[in-house]
């Protein structure tokens, strides 16, 4: 079970897990062992994510997602299959988590009456200095 806060879990169950033999340092070993990690779930299924998580995941993964619509995540990070299994799944659970944090509502914000004043000042400070650079009429 991926635990993502206290109201949204998803089984394990939901994702697929494919392993591969990685590149990167280790030697020898690297021929040999299928260390790298391959998570596929597809959000847009999923039973266990609320609604307006779901809407919010799939609008921010839009171009991470296949045909399909799954999600494709992978990680060769370390030389051992447990640790990027685990690797993956918090990756996951971190898209998730900034899906499921609503964002705040913008209200737009009015100038105070200070800076009002000090705007109309400073435009008439401006208006008298370029009077000044003007020539004299000539009567």
């Amino acid at each position: 079970m991926l635990r993502i806060n206290d109201r949204i879990s998803i089984p394990l169950a939901e994702f697929q897990f494919d392993v591969s033999r990685s590149g990167g340092p280790g030697g020898q070993n690297v021929n040999k062992v299928n260390s790298k990690v391959l998570l596929r779930w597809s959000p847009a299924t999923s039973p266990s994510l609320p609604e307006p998580v779901r809407a919010r995941l799939l609008a921010a993964l839009t171009s991470r997602l296949t045909r399909e619509g799954e999600l494709l995540v992978s990680s060769q990070r370390t030389r051992d299959q447990s640790r990027n299994l685990a690797d993956c799944l918090a990756k996951v659970r971190e898209l998730i988590l900034a899906a499921a944090t609503p964002p705040k509502i913008r209200r737009p914000s009015r100038p105070t009456h200070a800076s009002k004043i000090r705007r109309v000042e400073a435009k008439g400070r401006r208006s008298a200095t370029k009077q000044l650079r003007r020539k004299p009429e000539t009567d």
